[in-house]
């Protein structure tokens, strides 16, 4: 009987320990995803800020871009240590960022569309 226990003990760790790996590994997933998605919609967004203006030293997408690098530098140095927490709010302000970079740039369209 005790050797049962220890032996459903062990199959619940282990089973534990699995699905745990498999949410870290998934939320890693999403956040490499995000980090993707947001730098290549910045560099699309710094292009066409730069078609409207037709400047490129004056980069508004900069800090920005910044910032997804010191998400990405974070998610290299600490990433594999990190809780899925952690990594899960790392990808929810990456997500948000991009919301940001969305919403300025409709109202730069809107703008645009009001000049003509």
């Amino acid at each position: 009987m005790l050797l049962v226990l220890i032996a459903a003990a062990l199959i619940l760790g282990l089973a534990a320990w699995y699905g745990l790996r498999g949410r870290r590994y998934r939320e890693m997933q999403r956040l490499l995803d995000a980090a993707d998605a947001l730098e290549a919609r910045l560099r699309t967004a710094r292009r066409q800020i730069e078609a409207v203006t037709g400047e490129s030293d004056a980069d508004p997408m900069h800090e920005a871009m910044r910032e997804m690098l010191r998400q990405r530098l974070w998610l290299r140095e600490k990433g594999a240590q990190a809780r899925v927490a952690e990594l899960h709010n790392v990808r929810i302000s990456i997500e948000q960022a991009r919301e940001r970079i969305e919403r300025q740039l409709e109202r730069i369209e809107e703008a645009q569309m009001l000049e003509v």
